[in-house]
């Protein structure tokens, strides 16, 4: 059985300036990873992409001026070290509930809207708020293709993650210009990105930190169709032998699926993944929305 720290090929010499994450810690392991895949996390072993949990959540705070009153916010834990400010929310979690808002505008008349997200723990707590950024001409003329900014912010109205994604090819028989998005954390400074691979049947993607360095693959089914059915990307080790997570498209029933494209998705991981690495999940979640579930016009 392999051990987590093949997985990244860890080196034992560092470069200058080269940040060193805390240490893994026996007996944190995420509960839904040992579900997904348990023999991929050992306690005792470890992994510069793990860190430990900084503490238990307290009382749901309550909601904040100027968001939609309703729904607790998730409290603010402890930051872990060397942690960007504002995904302290991740250090604490194993799963995120991401929830696209209907646009009335999109329903009665066919235009194409900003698309409006909340980010919810697994207890239905809101962690973020995510709005994209695009005019209406690339949102009308360019479709599921456009490139966008997405701007995701806390509880307080502070920008604390930024996804860029560029104008490429959304065709699968094209093997160059292949979708790719870059998550920012804080913006401005990338965390890491999540690159289309190419392949003649299948859906694939890769995982990469900040160094462009690969980390994790992900992969879906041959055709990606949420109809009748939800719709699963594992998420996996670099040889696609261990599942480590899974992004998963919910169905959200008939009208719902027919008549809009709000749509409804699940990410998990180990809790004790570091959480840049669960930003750029959340990236690759963003990314697979609009290549696959946005309605073409």
């Amino acid at each position: 059985m392999r051990s987590w720290n093949s997985l990244f090929c860890l080196n034992s010499s560092r470069p200058p300036g080269h940040i060193v994450y805390p240490k893994h810690q026996a007996g944190h392991i995420g509960k839904q990873a040992g579900q997904l895949g348990s023999q991929a996390f050992y306690p005792g072993r470890q992994h510069d992409y793990l860190v430990p949990p900084a503490g238990t959540a307290g009382i749901p705070v309550q909601n904040q001026p100027g968001r939609p009153a309703g729904v607790p916010w998730m409290p603010a834990p402890p930051p872990p070290l060397n942690c960007p400010p504002g995904l302290e929310y991740l250090s604490q979690i194993d799963m995120i509930l991401i929830h696209q808002q209907i646009e009335l505008l999109e329903v009665l008349f066919s235009f194409e809207s900003s698309n409006v997200y909340e980010i919810k723990n697994s207890f239905g707590q809101r962690i973020y708020f995510a709005a994209e950024d695009t005019n209406f001409c690339i949102r009308n003329c360019c479709g599921r293709s456009r490139p966008f900014t997405l701007r995701i912010t806390d509880n307080v109205g502070r920008e604390v993650i930024t996804l860029e994604r560029p104008l490429r090819c959304n065709c699968c028989c094209c093997p160059c210009c292949l979708q790719e998005i870059e998550i920012q954390a804080p913006p401005g400074v990338p965390v890491g990105y999540v690159t289309q691979t190419w392949h003649p049947c299948l859906t694939k993607f890769t995982i990469k930190n900040q160094k462009r360095e690969d980390v994790l693959k992900i992969s879906g089914p041959c055709i990606v169709c949420s109809c009748i059915a939800g719709v699963d990307f594992e998420i996996t080790s670099l040889d696609e032998q261990i599942v480590v997570g899974r992004i998963s498209k919910h169905w959200s029933g008939f009208l719902r699926e027919a008549f809009t494209d709000a749509d409804n998705f699940g990410i998990q991981f180990p809790r004790d993944l570091d959480v840049k690495m669960k930003a750029v999940m959340i990236g690759a979640c963003f990314l697979i929305d609009y290549m696959f579930f946005e309605r073409t016009r």
